[in-house]
């Protein structure tokens, strides 16, 4: 059988950033079709989803250099689609598969780091959207040894968020060493992220406790595996009424993937010795602490861990668990059109769950 041929288009379409910074905007425009290396993929997006990482570079709140420093107008690290040329190096590629993009583009392959399924902590790690073009770019390169296969019976408006949301909330939780049965509270968990946490903790054996607002997302959690959703809109003490439900005693967990919990999040834990919380969602420099009394700590054998992102092995885990059936996609379809318009909705803050961007609509 012969090798599918793709047309290649000498251009195509980019979500841009436009005065970036404080005041930026994103605009939609035509830009080249990149060639691909010797080692490279180029793929064809058909959906990028859009994470609040995104936000933070096209601000350059994080304390790092800007995009513009790298050359980069196109963020984006939830890109899933087809791959339409490749490099004459490449190998365990055809034309056709399906590819993912992730917050990592490579990385050395080299060290201690990447040969210990932690090689997005590498001192070369190469982050997508902010050293290189991301998925807001529709055709992009990619290095053939470090894009992730998407296997058949997972969409791609499914596999495109999972590339970062799912995939980091999975390597946290299994970071957190939480054991079935312990419980798992997740302030935010009817979020893009967080709701993807919920339902993969029901699928490891944990616990969900989910700490949000409004009736919508209590329906959501619940219908996701949450066993307690706490409303912080209207519930007086917070802390309280997760240790209440968490058999009195208090999270074995807790999942920050919302920067505004991190000022509560100890509290959730209550009374629980050898507890764990997680900090998973990045805030601007600066503006949130994260600590306590040390005596807090070393009476109760307490633990405060990070997760950056999800390695190569999580993103094919989390894609598994989609396949099987035990891990939705909770999102907001939008047309390319439309994306100046939803990124500026993820920065207010007024998305529930994830949005994805359709190329092709």
């Amino acid at each position: 059988m012969s090798e599918q041929k793709y047309d290649i288009p000498a251009q195509c379409k980019a979500g841009v950033v436009v005065n970036e910074g404080p005041d930026f905007h994103v605009e939609v425009v035509d830009v080249d079709v990149p060639k691909p290396g010797p080692n490279d993929l180029l793929i064809r997006l058909n959906t990028t989803g859009l994470c609040y990482s995104d936000i933070h570079f096209m601000l350059g709140d994080l304390g790092m250099p800007p995009m513009s420093t790298f050359g980069v107008r196109s963020p984006g690290h939830e890109g899933a689609g087809v791959v339409v040329a490749m490099g004459d190096n490449v190998s365990g590629w055809k034309l056709g598969d399906r590819a993912g993009m992730k917050p990592v583009y490579d990385v050395c392959h080299q060290c201690e780091l990447c040969w210990g399924d932690k090689e997005t902590y590498c001192e070369k790690a190469i982050h997508t959207g902010l050293l290189v073009t991301g998925s807001y770019q529709q055709y992009i390169v990619h290095p053939a040894r470090y894009a992730s296969p998407i296997p058949d019976g997972v969409d791609d408006i499914i596999a495109g968020p999972i590339m970062c949301s799912a995939s980091t909330i999975y390597r946290s939780i299994v970071e957190s060493e939480l054991r079935p049965g312990d419980i798992a509270c997740f302030p935010g968990g009817g979020g893009g992220v967080g709701i993807q946490g919920v339902q993969l903790a029901k699928a490891m054996g944990l616990r969900p406790i989910v700490v949000d607002s409004g009736d919508s997302k209590r329906d959501l959690c619940t219908k996701m595996g949450a066993e307690a959703f706490i409303d912080f809109k209207t519930v007086p003490d917070v802390a309280e009424a997760v240790v209440q439900a968490a058999d009195g005693i208090g999270a074995h967990g807790v999942f920050v993937t919302a920067p505004s919990a991190y000022n509560g999040a100890i509290g959730l834990t209550g009374k629980r010795v050898g507890a764990k919380v997680m900090c998973i969602g990045l805030p601007s420099k600066g503006t949130v602490n994260l600590g306590t009394d040390p005596s807090v700590f070393a009476f109760r054998n307490l633990t405060v861990k990070g997760t950056l992102v999800g390695s190569m092995r999580d993103t094919a885990i989390a894609l598994d668990f989609a396949k099987r059936g035990l891990l939705k996609q909770i999102c907001e379809v939008v047309p390319l059109k439309e994306m100046p318009d939803a990124v500026q909705r993820l920065r207010r803050g007024e998305v529930a769950g994830r949005i994805v961007v359709d190329f092709n609509k």
